[in-house]
Formats: C-alpha cells, sequence, structure tokens
C-alpha cells in the first residue's frame, strides 16, 4: 500500500478555492475514478486554503497513474489556470502500518 501526499502550503483565496473545487467535481474527480487501484481520499483544508490532499493505493504505480489521468485532462469552458496554482510539495511513501478503525478500537480493548 501507498500514499500520496499533495501540499498546498500557500494560502488560497475563495476565488482560488472555488475555482479547485470546480476543477476536482467535474474534471479531476471523472478522471480518477477510472483508475484501478485506489483504495481512500483524504483532503484536508486549513482555514486559509492552505491543505494536505492524501491518496491511499494498492500500489505506486496506481498512484503515478492517478497523476498521468489529472495531467492527460484538459481544462474545462470557464476554468482558468491562474486560478489553478500546482501544489507545493508531493511525495509517494510507502504506507508501513494501517489500522482501521475497528483493529483500533480492539487493540485498545485488549489492553
Amino acid at each position: 500500500m501507498y500514499a500520496h501526499l499533495i501540499w498546498f502550503d500557500q494560502p488560497r483565496t475563495a476565488a482560488e478555492l472555488a475555482a479547485v473545487d470546480f476543477a476536482d467535481a467535474n474534471r479531476i474527480e471523472p478522471a480518477v475514478a477510472t483508475v484501478p487501484g485506489l483504495l481512500d481520499f483524504y483532503e484536508l483544508r486549513r482555514a486559509d486554503g492552505s491543505g494536505l490532499v492524501i491518496g491511499i493505493a494498492e500500489t505506486e504505480e496506481a498512484l503515478h497513474a492517478v497523476r498521468e489521468a489529472i495531467l492527460a485532462t484538459e481544462l474545462l469552458p470557464g476554468e482558468d489556470p491562474a486560478l489553478l496554482p500546482g501544489p507545493d510539495r508531493v511525495e509517494i511513501c510507502p504506507v508501513l502500518t494501517h489500522r482501521d478503525r475497528a483493529a483500533i478500537y480492539a487493540e485498545g480493548a485488549m489492553s
């Protein structure tokens, strides 16, 4: 299992966040839905618009396929590339440990 960590360190404006949300819903999510091997997705966003996206996949190749699928999309009518700055950092890491809710609470009950 692998994690894709995508950091947006800088604050983003309301216009940038609206553009990102539109792109996610109308262009990125449909493209990502075509990639097999994805397990989980989390988007963490602070009040200032900075944040982190975490994608979890079965293989590192699946995460590379997500990137390729997104980059293969074309901007939709009305999308302004100036409002879609890329991430500040991107990293892929192997997942060392994963515990779902049931495992977390089962371990606590055993102690």
